[in-house]
């Protein structure tokens, strides 16, 4: 039920948004940029260059890879990013041009759009974030935008197997915004992603390196843990085929692991035994339903329906044969997790000796 009252939002433009009291200055200048684009584009206008690119949510873990695949690809890149305490200057060194806006805020959007032939959305809501608001009304408001300014391809990042679980928020909602997009008229591509890597360092390599305890659960979930480096590579892949318009693709690394599997492959690669402290999943499950009581933690809710679903002995994989085809690669192109945790575990204890520290610092991150 959820799925389809999601569903049934338009892709029209609202009748309502000539009624709407005349916003502050900011807002007119960006409604301005946006007509006057709109205005070039029905006078067939230059048409803006196939390298422009606007990448959301770049500093993330994918973000900002694609970003910087991009780049080095020769792609003109542009990162909207929200003002922070901590500076996106990096992107800046990099070569990307940043613009300061809320995806959260649609009169920001039309601005960052201009010039735009390209949309790579990596952005997701953060922890502190209602999903609702940025997943999903957000993502409705930037298709619309990119839509209505002219943009010629749109790459989305959803969720492995997101339309068979209607019942957890975040995957109904990545799924509903799979259709809208569908449905919107652009040349879009859905990547659906099955887990990054990355997060194993912080979740289970450095604890066991420091000797601390780490967290696993007593289901056999496996998962194809996919470098957010080889993503970006396969994002560009799909931008630059004409193949892959209008198609969902699984991005999944070459083996899918569980969790006990990973924790064993740290202990090897660091020679230090793990501190492991099992959650049995069923707990996971009373959490949801306590918290779910409480409008202050709805979603917390949210997110533990998604943890759930990821205990219940699921495998988040998929056969890459056909997608490898599309993107012109293959699976020797990518890395493999035991590669990934050798190499790591290799530059860390060597920096360690080194410098003859000890394993209390927290800069392991490579």
């Amino acid at each position: 039920m959820a799925a389809m009252q999601i569903g049934r939002v338009s892709t029209r433009r609202s009748r309502t948004t000539s009624r709407r009291a005349p916003r502050a200055a900011p807002a007119r200048q960006h409604r301005a940029v946006a007509q006057a684009a709109a205005d070039g584009a029905a006078a067939g206008g230059t048409p803006v260059k196939n390298t422009s690119m606007l990448v959301l949510g770049a500093t993330g873990t994918l973000g900002r890879q694609v970003v910087r695949k991009a780049l080095d690809e020769g792609y003109d890149v542009r990162c909207l990013v929200r003002p922070r305490p901590v500076p996106a200057d990096f992107l800046r060194e990099w070569g990307a041009t940043t613009v300061n806006g809320d995806l959260s805020k649609p009169e920001e959007l039309p601005a960052a759009l201009v010039g735009i032939h390209t949309v790579v959305d990596c952005s997701t809501a953060r922890p502190e974030e209602p999903i609702k608001k940025i997943d999903w009304d957000a993502k409705v408001k930037l298709i619309q935008a990119a839509k209505v300014m002219g943009v010629q391809r749109f790459v989305f990042f959803s969720i492995d197997k997101c339309d068979e679980h209607p019942e957890v928020p975040l995957m109904n909602i990545k799924h509903c915004t799979e259709q809208y997009l569908a449905a919107s008229g652009l040349d879009y591509t859905v990547l659906r992603l099955c887990g990054f890597m990355q997060p194993l360092i912080s979740a289970y390599a450095v604890p066991i390196l420091e000797e601390q305890q780490v967290w696993g659960t007593n289901d056999q979930t496996r998962i194809a843990y996919l470098s957010s480096q080889d993503a970006a590579k396969m994002t560009l892949a799909a931008v630059q085929s004409d193949a892959t318009v209008g198609k969902t693709l699984t991005l999944a690394g070459p083996k899918a692991y569980t969790t006990a599997e990973v924790i064993a492959m740290c202990e090897e690669f660091s020679g230090a035994s793990a501190k492991v402290s099992t959650v049995p999943s069923f707990l996971l499950s009373v959490a949801r339903a306590f918290t779910s009581f409480f409008q202050w933690s709805r979603d917390a809710a949210d997110r533990l329906a998604f943890v759930e679903v990821v205990t219940r002995d699921a495998t988040l994989d998929a056969d890459m044969t056909e997608t490898y085809k599309l993107l012109n690669m293959s699976e020797s192109d990518t890395t493999t997790l035991e590669g990934y945790l050798r190499e790591y575990h290799s530059k860390i204890i060597k920096k360690l000796n080194e410098v003859n520290a000890d394993s209390g610092q927290q800069n392991f991150y490579l």
